[in-house]
C-alpha cells in the first residue's frame, strides 16, 4: 500500500472536504488518511490503476487532482 498525499483544486469550504470523502468513499481500495480544504491524504491499494481511478473519480465529482509535490 502507498500513502500519497493529493493537491484537490476547487475545495473551498467544509462542504467540497464532504463531497470528496464520499467520492473517495466509494473506491474500494482507497483507505482516507485525512482530507482538507485543498489536500487530501489517501492509502492506495494497487498501483498506478487505482491512482488513475481516484484522480478520474474526483475530477468527475469536480475537484481536479495531482499527486502532491514533496
Amino acid at each position: 500500500m502507498n500513502t500519497i498525499t493529493l493537491t484537490l483544486e476547487g475545495m473551498s469550504c467544509g462542504h467540497c472536504v464532504g463531497r470528496v470523502k464520499k467520492t473517495l468513499e466509494r473506491l474500494g481500495d482507497v483507505r482516507i488518511e485525512d482530507v482538507q480544504v485543498g489536500t487530501a491524504r489517501i492509502t492506495l491499494a494497487g498501483g498506478p490503476e487505482a491512482l488513475a481511478r481516484v484522480l478520474a473519480a474526483l475530477a468527475d465529482a469536480g475537484y481536479p487532482a495531482r499527486p502532491a509535490v514533496a
